[in-house]
């Protein structure tokens, strides 16, 4: 399809991100320019998004994130690609409970009130509201998403895949249920893994206790930094070669407050040089201790309820928080005499990530998955010649520590939206049944209330959202997919797991490539927080200066792998260079006197100008294309600013304006053609960074096709690449910034006229400038042009040397020397006495001890500003009297 430019232009006079923005992205939708079409035949290209949690806002990183993604997969569609872009959400498992059971809260209920069942319908009501919210903050940012293929962690074919997973690597026995330390968030009353745990570094202290000798022959020290767990202490461990306590090994020692008698054990676990060399042993509240429980028999005693409040076990502190216990015991220790001394420590104390609790290690039941094999699969693939390409590069060694040292998985959570984990026990016998489907006699079955952990479903997420398990066209087509974008912080957490789940399950890896971005954070480069106050609402952004600006910051202002600093002034400079965009078009259909697509014609007769900048153009193509296809955005950035902002616009524009002002049709038929071929091309250029202003224009400028987003990607044209004639524009434009410089250093304005003389050391520049001296003319004028070869230099006269000619512009009527060295003179009074004044407060010991370091800092930046320009006048004053 052909659409031809009105002879009118359509462009408003202003640019206004909010209007060009308004209704575009339902357009784009409505014409399913997004659907993927694997009937196209087409090499498909496929992302799938990291999923957001259904529980509100999208943040900055969530927009630099899908921004990236929505660059790639529009220039891929462009290039020719059945590109596939696939939705979805996580049901957040923990994150989403919370935000429910506090909305009920606040109305009187608890999710016991409501039972389970109805607790899901209210939990599936927050979803589909925030999914809607998700969704419009998807539409500001102008993702391009297919939503015919939108899914959900928590989809009946999701939850199918899930069941899947768990019940094979059950039957493979690399699901296992067992008693275990787990790290326990008390405040959401949850398991969770390793990698949701935060350490943080705590002021705290060490508790150093003697436990009575049962036998009455004396006391053995220990310490701890949680003195509330002594009341689940079951043993006291020393190291067998340790020489101090040979003699007590085997004997009894009674705990204190608790009476319990606990043998002495020997373990080489025990470092003898730390502290007295003599450990407690709480194996139901520390992974070490659990394991030299399970070595020496020793008995589990839990003292902690599910919330960390003390149980019965924990005999007249019943009822305390942990917290509160810990005040309690110390006094009573103190009290008693077994407690003699507090030190001050500081240590790195576990937090959930979820709750910001500190966690809690908890002997619990739970679901686990035997590591080992799975992750042996993903180093091995790694080893080899076919694994992950992780860029940067660096971040493979990241990956492959974890993987390298990985610990068994804790899959289960105490919690009910979720997946409901597939196993069933038996009412009488206790037998477990794992299964897709309850037991035939499921009245004599209860199943598991706990549900799984939402990375086990997320870690599927390339495979099962493509229709696995079940062999599906989608999955054939789709699946593996080519890129994955995320952040650094959950390579753990994620990019790891869907690794070795797909190795597994499929027998390929899940992706070709692995996009790592790194964090945003302030201007001052502090992560953003609640706590700081310094967090950005990416909507608040796009209401200000539009989603274009938003964007084009994210994509280009960090290299892979880096962390971005969101500066509010940078966007607002984007938002400059649309707008600069924004009236170069405005001012190139204005003078293309309804030009049709059919009309563009650069088979003529072409301009240096004309040659240079389609040179330039299939230059910036090529950097592009190249620069994209290796994820450095940030230097695609530059290459299109650039390009468009300095070659086109401050250049191509301004020459333009000759032929178009001029009597020359054919000369102006060929600018038109120009003009309309470079800005078609380079709105597909920067398409997939501002969607809706290359929409926008594009769709006023001759062209083919019903919308930018589908359009072909450029290619360089070689034909239209003339280096003879590029560089014959390079020398026109350096004499033109040397004039420009030489009239700026003198404070001559470009309006006054002044003879200008320019040598050319050969006849081939000679003849370029005779040529092309309608240019000179133009953007120098002189008031007399010469143009000859090997010149001699006037007297008197301002010269510069460029590239095969040197130009020189006679001092009379440029300047009046007398005038000026007396003007500059009184410069030179007023920066001495700046130096003098400044260099006085610094000499002055008081001031300096006593201000402010910001103060004197400014004081010293000013000294060497003002010294600067000292000099730069002093030296100026020397040439004008040498001259």
């Amino acid at each position: 399809m052909t659409e031809q430019t009105p002879t009118t232009p359509q462009m408003p006079t202003k640019y206004d991100p909010q209007s060009i923005e308004k209704g575009r992205y339902e357009w784009w939708i409505n014409n399913k320019f997004f659907e993927a079409k694997p009937e196209s035949g087409k090499t498909p290209y496929t992302i799938v998004i990291p999923p957001p949690n259904v529980t509100g806002k999208l943040h900055l990183g969530h927009a630099w994130d899908t921004t990236l993604q929505d660059i790639m997969t529009r220039m891929k569609r462009m290039q020719g690609f059945d590109a596939l872009w696939l939705p979805g959400m996580d049901h957040a498992g923990i994150a989403t409970q919370a935000k429910v059971e506090g909305k009920l809260k606040e109305e009187g209920k608890s999710r016991y009130d409501l039972g389970r069942e109805k607790f899901l319908e209210e939990s599936w009501k927050w979803k589909d509201e925030y999914a809607g919210h998700i969704r419009e903050q998807w539409s500001k940012l102008g993702l391009g998403l297919d939503y015919s293929r939108e899914r959900f962690t928590l989809d009946a074919g999701l939850s199918d895949a899930v069941k899947e997973v768990f019940v094979k690597l059950y039957e493979k026995k690399l699901i296992y249920r067992g008693k275990y330390i787990i790290n326990w968030d008390p405040a959401t009353k949850t398991a969770i893994s390793d990698i949701e745990v935060i350490y943080k570094d705590v002021q705290g202290a060490f508790y150093h206790m003697r436990y009575p000798l049962t036998d009455g022959s004396g006391y053995i020290e220990i310490a701890t930094t949680r003195p509330e767990t002594m009341l689940g202490d079951t043993a006291v461990a020393v190291h067998p070669k340790d020489e101090r306590y040979q003699h007590l090994i085997g004997k009894k020692v009674t705990l204190p407050i608790i009476g319990r008698e606990m043998e002495i054990v020997a373990d080489d676990y025990v470092d003898m040089e730390f502290g007295s060399g003599a450990v407690k042993i709480t194996p139901a509240h520390d992974p070490n201790d659990f394991e030299i429980g399970n070595r020496h028999n020793l008995e589990r005693v839990l003292i902690m309820h599910e919330d960390g409040t003390m149980n019965e076990n924990a005999g007249k502190y019943e009822g305390m928080d942990r917290f509160e216990c810990r005040k309690q015991i110390v006094k009573d220790l103190q009290d008693m005499d077994v407690l003699f001394k507090i030190e001050e420590h500081l240590h790195s104390v576990g937090h959930s990530e979820r709750s910001g609790a500190v966690v809690e290690p908890y002997l619990s039941t739970q679901w686990f998955v035997d590591m080992k094999p799975l992750a042996k699969q993903a180093i091995d693939l790694q080893h080899g010649e076919d694994g992950v390409n992780f860029v940067p590069d660096r971040f493979e060694k990241t990956y492959l520590h974890w993987m390298e040292n990985i610990r068994d998985w804790c899959i289960s959570r105490q919690l009910w939206w979720g997946h409901q984990i597939p196993a069933w026990y038996h009412n009488q016998t206790g037998e477990i049944y794992v299964g897709m489907e309850a037991p035939a006699d499921a009245e004599n079955w209860t199943q598991d209330e706990d549900v799984l952990d939402t990375w086990f479903s997320s870690a599927l997420w390339p495979f099962s959202t493509l229709g696995w398990p079940e062999d599906s066209d989608e999955l054939k087509r789709y699946y593996p997919t080519d890129a994955l974008v995320t952040g650094y912080d959950i390579i753990y957490f994620w990019v790891s797991r869907m690794i070795f789940q797909a190795l597994e399950f499929t027998e390929e890896k899940p992706f070709k490539d692995v996009l790592i971005h790194g964090l945003v954070r302030d201007a001052e480069g502090r992560k953003m927080s609640k706590s700081l106050g310094n967090g950005v609402d990416p909507m608040d952004v796009i209401a200000e200066y539009g989603a274009d600006s938003l964007r084009y910051f994210l994509a280009t202002a960090s290299s892979p792998g880096q962390d971005l600093r969101f500066s509010m002034e940078k966007v607002e400079s984007i938002w400059n260079f649309a707008n600069k965009i924004w009236n170069a078009s405005r001012f190139a259909l204005m003078n293309m006197d309804g030009m049709t697509y059919e009309e563009i014609d650069l088979s003529g007769k072409r301009s240096v100008a004309d040659s240079w900048i389609l040179t330039r153009l299939n230059e910036t193509i090529e950097q592009v294309t190249h620069l994209a296809e290796r994820y450095e955005f940030g230097e695609v950035g530059r290459s299109l600013y650039n390009f468009i902002w300095d070659d086109f616009c401050d250049w191509y524009i301004e020459m333009a304006k000759l032929p178009l002002y001029g009597e020359d049709e054919d000369a102006k038929k060929m600018t038109r053609s120009v003009l309309a071929y470079v800005l078609d091309n380079t709105m597909r250029l920067l398409h997939p960074f501002m969607p809706f202003i290359t929409e926008e224009i594009w769709q006023n400028l001759p062209h083919e096709g019903e919308s930018i987003t589908v359009a072909a990607w450029p290619t360089v044209d070689e034909s239209l690449t003339d280096q003879s004639q590029s560089s014959s524009m390079k020398l026109l434009m350096d004499i033109i910034t040397a004039v420009r410089t030489i009239r700026a250093e003198v404070q001559s304005p470009m309006s006054k006229k002044v003879a200008l003389t320019i040598s050319a050391k050969d006849a081939n520049i000679h003849a370029v400038l005779k040529a092309n001296a309608a240019y000179i003319e133009r953007f120098c004028n002189p008031e007399t042009l010469t143009i000859g070869e090997n010149i001699k230099a006037p007297e008197k006269s301002m010269s510069a040397v460029v590239s095969g000619a040197e130009l020189f512009m006679p001092l009379e009527g440029l300047i009046d020397i007398d005038a000026e060295l007396a003007r500059l003179n009184k410069e030179l009074e007023k920066w001495a006495k700046e130096v003098k004044l400044v260099q006085g407060k610094l000499s002055n010991e008081r001031f300096v001890s006593k201000a402010p370091e910001a103060v004197v800092a400014e004081e010293r930046k000013k000294e060497a500003d003002y010294l600067e320009k000292h000099a730069t006048v002093e030296k100026r004053i020397e040439e004008l009297k040498n001259l």
